[in-house]
């Protein structure tokens, strides 16, 4: 006749076993949902595992936003070709269709890269999207209005934006920067100037919402834009 403890052992161990096994298989979930940026903690830096670009975030109002412009580049093409159907991806002023080049160009490492509206499709990593017209605008009422949040968004100073860069305070820590686009007249412009962000929300058929910033007044400025024109992404979590 077997004994209670000889029951109670093998049933002890078996138990011990589920557990770990059931607590490698939470920790390998909560790595898995970190990496593709659920659950993931808004003031952390982001890893993009896609291609290993990290990113600052932070929280403005109840979302949470990349603090820098999008860096995802699959490939790239030059100014001059275009299109509003195909996924074009563009660095302001590199022309050719090296990736490895086009990433070694100092606007790339500054201004991360130019997108057409079909390439905002799929630019962001998992957890992410393109921000809606009306995500745009949740977060620059939440900053004051449009004709104030600029100031709060922009970086400090004339290392990147020309003077006088208005009013600029970047409270926020979003780091606005003044990417310029690649127009639809086949040529980069506007770098210094002007930062120019997609929304994911369509004007019509042929173009769609964006934002602007300006280098000399401290406006948030809502747009549209030609869906061929290269502009930045900034990515605002799912959460």
């Amino acid at each position: 006749m077997k004994t209670k403890t000889a029951i109670f052992l093998p049933l002890l161990i078996i138990g011990a076993l589920l557990f770990f096994a059931s607590s490698c298989k939470k920790e390998e979930d909560n790595h898995d949902s970190s990496e593709n940026g659920e659950g993931f903690t808004c003031g952390e830096d982001f890893t993009d595992i896609r291609d290993g670009s990290v990113y600052a975030t932070v929280q403005i109002g109840n979302r949470c936003w990349m603090a820098e412009n999008l860096r995802y580049l699959p490939e790239v093409v030059g100014s001059g070709t275009s299109s509003q159907i195909e996924p074009h991806y563009y660095v302001y002023g590199y022309e050719g269709a090296d990736v490895a080049a086009a990433k070694d160009d100092s606007k790339y490492n500054t201004y991360g890269v130019l997108y057409n509206w079909s390439a905002t499709q799929t630019a962001c990593p998992d957890g992410w999207h393109v921000p809606s017209d009306d995500e745009w605008k949740q977060m620059t009422d939440f900053l004051g209005g449009a004709m104030l949040a600029g100031s709060k968004l922009k970086e400090t100073g004339t290392t990147h934006w020309n003077s006088p860069n208005s009013d600029a305070t970047n409270e926020t820590g979003f780091t606005a920067l003044p990417g310029g686009l690649r127009y639809i007249s086949n040529a980069f412009v506007d770098i210094g100037n002007y930062g120019y962000w997609w929304s994911a929300t369509e004007n019509n058929t042929n173009s769609a919402w964006i934002r602007i910033m300006y280098y000399d007044i401290p406006h948030v400025f809502k747009d549209y834009q030609n869906k061929a024109s290269g502009l930045s992404v900034r990515c605002v979590s799912n959460d």
